[in-house]
């Protein structure tokens, strides 16, 4: 953690005691739980004898600048669990968590090294809690102008619903005025791109209690923006020598058992239907399916090898209801998946054409500020037990990262249950990161599947799988891209590029049907507004529509074989040739610039 982190957590963990401090002088009463640093802030949970109002917010952040601006030493102390209790005799949280430490448990109830821990506290003014730290040396070096308290939620106490309900107060802080000030503004801002938002503004995608909760239905419009993200991609992996399947939407359920994903994502399948002695599933993702397709093809040699099979299929996850938001988290989903099937010998360059391809598609969508998450298996979680070839696909792995230069940040515990992989994390325009792509080494499925090629030695071999995704699913990165962009696409991913506005329906819509008619028949797509509204109240709709261009046509624009054309951001171009204006429009949108 860097020094500048350091001290930002330094800062909120006092904060969260400065608050806890604030809220027992106006609740005397008020039972105290636990109130740790998050990213962004804090939050406290506490049990108050009535509900919490704005009014009492306002009254707690006042109460806390006047603790921090008393300049309170944070002072540590290490205390048996006798005294413990003492200082804590009225609180009855804390005396669970007193009696969880000396029984060698940490904090959230698990087991710590066995053994009693040690008891520590920090004290401020007039205020002690339990805490191991660290803390900043005192109130004053926390900013009395850099936090602020965001919101009340409710909270069962260790997150158990049988417990007790607590009230948890959500605070941001910062290092400085301006950082708060930034950070206040990107959440408003976040707000203002909300995909759900956009898409119900644009008209892109709704959902349905009818159809069902995380099942998105896509208007023509939305379908557009599909369709070409899809398109694009296909068409890059076509040219990086992929080759396109199709695997469609039901798979027998003894596959997954076969394959090991059964006893990994049962949770997350839809349940089962039965077909006579057959169990089927809706296919929850590709790599079984693509596996069973390269054994069904027929006996292959090395020379075949790689082999690259890349599918947009729609798998189907069984998403908790609670667990559901917008295009980000939905129960059907189409992913850009590829399988690669090679030798050990090709992992690395197979590795740098994943690489290459992830590239370019991220560049192309502005998000080419991105760092690499290596996820290894670690010591716990459902991993499949072969650690020969767990150690041979993370070194691989690892060596097709230094080959290409790529510097990554090795993460213990996140690896697939079936080998290591490297996630890329792509910074939007608001700084937020989102893990789209992926890549990842696979030496156990083709095994267990019994996948084979035969070898330079005329012997039956393994091969190693590749599994590969370059923008993850459309839905979500529809989602990441309706937010990044706020709804105003570039022309060519736009769902409509361009409205013509006839300033005279009467006089002047033959010749924007016709200039319509040419731009279409060239695969630009482009409507006429053919309303009653008056000129600039079209125009003001083609820009709360984030259409690119407008494109205006009168007497002069008609006689001269021109458009008027404005964009979207309100810049007059003037009039320019039809011609001209097309060549212009299909030069931006060839460099999806």
């Amino acid at each position: 953690m860097s020094a500048v982190h350091d001290q930002l957590y330094k800062i909120r963990h006092s904060a969260a005691h400065v608050m806890a401090q604030a809220v027992r002088e106006i609740f005397p009463a008020a039972s105290i739980a636990i109130g740790p640093p998050i990213d962004d802030g804090f939050y406290y949970d506490f049990d108050l004898p009535r509900a919490l109002t704005p009014d009492d917010l306002a009254d707690i952040e006042s109460r806390m600048r006047r603790i921090i601006n008393g300049k309170h030493a944070f002072v540590y102390r290490e205390v048996t669990a006798a005294e413990a209790r003492v200082i804590f005799a009225d609180q009855a949280y804390k005396l669970e968590l007193i009696d969880g430490l000396a029984a060698g448990q940490d904090e959230n109830g698990g087991a710590a090294n066995g053994s009693a821990v040690v008891i520590s506290t920090y004290k401020q003014d007039t205020f002690e809690d339990l805490c191991r730290g660290p803390h900043v040396a005192n109130t004053k070096e926390i900013p009395a102008d850099g936090f602020k308290l965001m919101s009340v939620a409710g909270a069962y106490w260790r997150g158990d619903e049988k417990r007790p309900q607590l009230q948890r107060i959500y605070a941001t802080a910062w290092e400085s005025k301006a950082a708060l000030e930034h950070y206040l503004f990107q959440l408003e801002e976040a707000k203002r791109r909300d995909h759900r938002k956009l898409g119900r503004e644009l008209g892109l995608f709704y959902f349905s209690e009818d159809v069902g909760a995380g099942l998105p239905l896509f208007t023509p419009k939305g379908e557009m923006i599909r369709y070409q993200m899809e398109s694009y991609v296909r068409e890059a992996q076509t040219r990086h020598g992929y080759q396109h399947v199709w695997t469609g939407h039901l798979v027998k359920e003894t596959l997954y058992h076969k394959s090991g994903h059964y006893d990994n994502y049962r949770d997350s399948m839809f349940p089962p239907m039965v077909d006579g002695d057959s169990i089927f599933r809706l296919k929850p993702m590709n790599c079984p399916s693509h596996m069973t397709l390269f054994k069904e093809m027929g006996r292959h040699s090395y020379r075949e090898l790689p082999m690259r099979f890349a599918e947009f299929a729609t798998l189907y996850r069984y998403e908790d209801s609670g667990a559901l938001s917008g295009l980000t988290r939905v129960r059907s989903l189409t992913q850009d998946d590829c399988h690669v099937f090679c030798t050990p010998d090709q992992i690395q360059e197979e590795f740098s054409r994943c690489l290459k391809l992830i590239k370019e598609v991220l560049t192309t969508y502005t998000l080419s500020d991105y760092r690499v998450r290596l996820s290894l298996r670690g010591n716990e979680g459902k991993f499949v037990n072969d650690d020969d070839k767990w150690e041979r696909a993370t070194a691989a792995l690892k060596s097709a990262l230094d080959a290409n230069g790529v510097s990554y940040e090795a993460v213990e515990g996140e690896a697939a249950f079936y080998g290591p992989k490297a996630d890329f994390l792509a910074k939007d325009v608001l700084g937020r990161e989102w893990q789209l792509s992926t890549i990842q080494i696979d030496f156990i499925q083709p095994a267990r599947l019994g996948v084979e090629y035969v070898g330079e030695d005329s012997q039956m071999h393994t091969p190693v799988l590749i599994h590969r995704a370059v923008t993850g699913s459309t839905e979500r990165f529809m989602a990441v891209m309706i937010e990044h962009f706020a709804g105003a696409f570039p022309l060519w991913l736009a769902p409509i590029q361009a409205v013509i506005i006839p300033i005279s329906d009467e006089k002047h819509s033959e010749f924007a049907l016709a200039v319509q008619a040419k731009m279409a028949a060239l695969g630009m797509r482009v409507e006429v507004n053919m309303g009653r509204d008056r000129m600039q109240a079209k125009i003001r709709d083609a820009q709360m529509q984030k259409v690119p261009y407008m494109l205006i046509v009168g007497d002069r624009e008609a006689a001269a074989g021109a458009i008027a054309v404005r964009t979207r951001t309100g810049e007059d171009l003037g009039a320019i040739a039809v011609d001209d204006f097309i060549a212009r429009a299909q030069a931006e949108i060839a460099a999806k610039s």
